[in-house]
């Protein structure tokens, strides 16, 4: 068998077997690719262009909308490009860096999600001290600690497990390089001080999915006191889905990098990783901001005043 010094390449999982449903695979991707990029960028451009969103919320979703952006952009376009190429290669090089790129875009995303809860929970139960906490250098420093976070979970698990002998072959059982799949081709034995690392990180999510959850309970309670109706409701439509996103992130993640081997499956295997890599990505913009009433009536502004140009222009 070869060992890792020997490996150039790794073969991905392809997502079907004749060329047809390659090329509507391919479709597929590119469509919710250009979703996620149309919903995020228009995200990032409304909070980036208009002064009036320059407030905490909408700081930490233009940073969100980024970390979409290039956490989708680390696995589908590779991905696109072996099903219309009709490839599985890709380089070793090219592997540890999207693992790089991909537990970074992560753990950054989940350390953010967890500071905009606690957004919400000064904005919604302690407002009268949201300017004192929230103000723009405590929300730097914020978005700084989890780049930051994600930095470090990056290096160490992207270090711990290339450092480890590949001794199982080159093939990898996911259409993008995933940190379970590549520890099933190192020798047996050698790759415990990953998992462990991995049973660590999967610890500091859950804890930062309770602190979420606790924040979430203390904005129902507020919400719940609350005489208007429209105002519970409001609450509640935007919280819930915030919830149910978060859920779903964190629990096929710790699924796919913790689950026993024996009841790993290909099909399975894809499934969750598509439900924790692809879905957040492009649902986010959706549940966090298309929703949102002043971000809405912006882009509404701004696709009116490129209509009326390029009408001027035609003109």
């Amino acid at each position: 068998m070869p060992n890792s010094s020997s490996i150039s390449e790794f073969l991905l999982l392809p997502l079907a077997d004749t060329r047809q449903l390659q090329l509507l695979h391919f479709w597929l991707l590119l469509g919710i690719y250009l979703a996620a990029l149309l919903g995020n960028g228009l995200i990032s451009t409304a909070v980036a262009c208009d002064r009036r969103l320059h407030t905490p919320m909408y700081f930490f979703l233009l940073n969100l909308a980024l970390l979409d952006l290039g956490c989708i952009s680390t696995t589908l376009p590779k991905a696109m490009a072996n099903a219309l190429w009709d490839t599985r290669a890709i380089s070793y090089a090219g592997c540890a860096a999207q693992i790089f790129f991909f537990v970074f875009f992560l753990a950054a995303e989940f350390s953010l999600l967890t500071i905009m809860s606690y957004d919400r929970y000064v904005a919604i139960c302690k407002p009268l001290h949201y300017g004192t906490l929230m103000d723009s250098r405590a929300c730097a420093t914020m978005a700084a600690a989890a780049w930051g976070a994600g930095v470090l979970n990056s290096l160490l698990h992207t270090a711990c497990t290339f450092s480890l002998p590949l001794c199982q072959g080159n093939v990898v059982n996911q259409f993008f390089c995933e940190i379970p799949q590549i520890l099933k081709l190192s020798c047996s034995g050698s790759y415990l001080r990953e998992v462990v690392l991995l049973i660590f990180s999967a610890c500091l999510c859950f804890g930062c999915f309770v602190f979420i959850v606790v924040s979430y309970v203390q904005i129902f309670m507020a919400v719940l006191r609350m005489p208007s109706e429209q105002g519970r409701h409001k609450a509640f439509s935007t919280c819930l889905p915030h919830l149910a996103v978060v859920s779903l992130f964190l629990s096929t993640a710790i699924y796919a990098n913790l689950k026993p081997p024996s009841i790993s499956s290909p099909l399975l295997d894809l499934t969750v990783a598509l439900l924790y890599s692809v879905v957040p990505p492009t649902l986010n913009p959706i549940i966090y901001s298309v929703r949102n009433r002043e971000i809405k009536n912006i882009l509404r502004k701004g696709l009116n005043f490129f209509i009326v140009d390029l009408e001027e222009g035609i003109e």
